[in-house]
């Protein structure tokens, strides 16, 4: 026996098509990703948002680790002096910074000390103890941390005052060894966005005015959301020599000369998870990758008398420790709502597979299968069934990523001329691809000719061809636009 579905409790749900703005927060908290605190600006993760976060740690960090990279942690509290020693990216941080200027009984500080908004200042000054020789380098950092960025204007995982990262920061022993690292975390990047989280993304190059402040370039990934937005996912940068030369941090070369490190930086951000949401999201509330979820498969027991209960709790203890042996996540919902109720909640909850349990299904040795997507049910024999679960969720990841993929394409277009551009951003949002002279004017002119639609990121080493959209003169570059968030 099942039953139908009831959609009572979604009505609670403002719809995605309604007001996306509004969806996306009540899915955050009704779903119980996260919620807001008596701490203006700061957000509780809570289980089932904080578990999204480890699923992307575990993948992320396998990678670097793989490549050499070395977990560390260095101090929240960076002392002023040290921070304004690179004068452009302190220009760049100043508006976000949260300064301690008391500590407890010992009164007023002596100096101020930044909570760190990044962490490019104090580990600079620290690495100079580590790095003497080119016999020490490279030298592949990354920690794991909170960082604080003072934003009164918060929306839950995109854009809050205290949030979770990553960010890497690695010292060589020349330009071309550190430019290879910049693109190898670019692709590490990638392949979390699209493998893990089913999201496609273009990975390309900032323009110089949306570098990150004191790089000599930054490359980016960058994901459309279902209401036309792009949201930048995971940034990589190349400083050159900027930082270690305002840090001191310099290395004996091969031929015992003194000589500065070439640095980079990079960072992915729990903001990944509100670009999960809003990628795949729909007017019920999440659509999760299996790789990700914590709960993979939800199994709804349908019974009416305690008789048939005994009955179903068998033939599922029967199969269920196959399943979880085969490293499938499973929940088994015995809670006492209706089944109906069950439907809608693990729904809201984005789970891509649920089977529903019966007495028919018991006696016909099966379970009902219904994917999150296609909300279709179909019986699956539990002979092997774990087999069976595992082929369903690799396609429900394909399918959600292929389903990612179409949208993106059907909302990118390619103009020739900035009234074009103007013209579609007038009436909706999405990509817009242009030839661009590469002058930070033309940019410019396109940002101001539309309220503040942005250049997403370009691939610097795609030629163009016909004629800048804005100036009429020879096109260099290919370039998105975007309204971003």
């Amino acid at each position: 026996m099942t039953e139908t579905y009831d959609d009572s409790f979604v009505k609670e749900l403002t719809r995605m098509s309604d007001n996306f703005d509004r969806w996306y927060t009540d899915v955050v908290r009704k779903a119980e990703l996260a919620d807001y605190t008596p701490v203006r600006g700061c957000m509780v993760i809570r289980p089932y948002g904080y578990a999204l976060w480890e699923g992307i740690q575990r993948a992320f960090d396998d990678m670097i680790k793989s490549s050499g990279h070395e977990n560390w942690y260095f101090p929240l509290l960076i002392p002023e002096e040290l921070f304004i020693k690179e004068a452009e990216h302190v220009e760049g941080f100043t508006p976000e910074v949260a300064w301690v200027t008391e500590a407890g009984s010992h009164g007023k500080l002596d100096q101020r000390l930044a909570i760190r908004p990044t962490s490019e200042t104090i580990i600079g000054t620290l690495m100079r103890r580590y790095v003497q020789s080119h016999r020490d380098l490279p030298k592949l950092t990354n920690q794991w941390c909170n960082v604080v960025r003072w934003e009164l204007r918060t929306r839950l995982f995109l854009r809050t005052a205290e949030f979770l990262w990553q960010e890497g920061h690695t010292f060589h022993a020349n330009a071309a060894e550190a430019i290879e690292e910049v693109d190898r975390i670019l692709e590490y990047y990638r392949v979390v966005a699209e493998d893990w989280c089913a999201m496609p993304v273009f990975t390309g190059q900032k323009t110089p005015s949306e570098t990150f402040p004191g790089a000599v370039h930054t490359k980016s990934i960058e994901a459309l959301m279902r209401d036309g937005l792009t949201l930048q996912a995971g940034t990589s940068h190349y400083f050159g020599q900027n930082f270690s030369r305002a840090y001191d941090v310099s290395f004996a070369n091969r031929e015992n000369e003194r000589e500065f490190c070439y640095t980079t930086s990079w960072g992915m951000s729990t903001r990944l998870i509100g670009g999960l949401i809003m990628a795949h999201g729909d007017d019920s509330g999440l659509i999760l990758p299996p790789k990700l979820v914590p709960v993979q498969v939800v199994v709804v027991p349908i019974y009416r008398t305690d008789e048939a209960r005994r009955e179903v709790a068998e033939f599922i203890a029967g199969w269920e420790p196959g399943v979880r042996a085969a490293g499938i996540r499973l929940k088994v919902d015995w809670s006492d709502e209706r089944p109906g109720a069950k439907f809608n909640h693990w729904e809201l909850k984005g789970v891509p597979l649920r089977l529903e349990v019966g007495p028919r299904d018991v006696a016909g040795g099966q379970v009902t299968a219904v994917d999150r997507l296609a909300r279709q049910k179909r019986p699956l024999g539990v002979s092997a069934l774990a087999e069976q679960l595992s082929a369903e969720l690799n396609g429900f990841q394909a399918r959600l990523y292929q389903r990612a993929v179409e949208f993106r394409q059907a909302n990118t277009v390619q103009v020739k001329r900035l009234a074009e551009l103007v013209d579609h951003f007038s009436a909706w949002a999405g990509y817009v691809n242009a030839p661009w002279c590469g002058e930070a004017d033309c940019e410019a002119k396109v940002k101001e000719a539309t309220g503040g639609v942005k250049s997403s990121n370009y691939d610097p080493d795609r030629e163009a061809e016909g004629e800048c959209l804005v100036c009429g003169r020879p096109a260099r570059y290919q370039i998105n636009f975007a309204r971003s968030y």
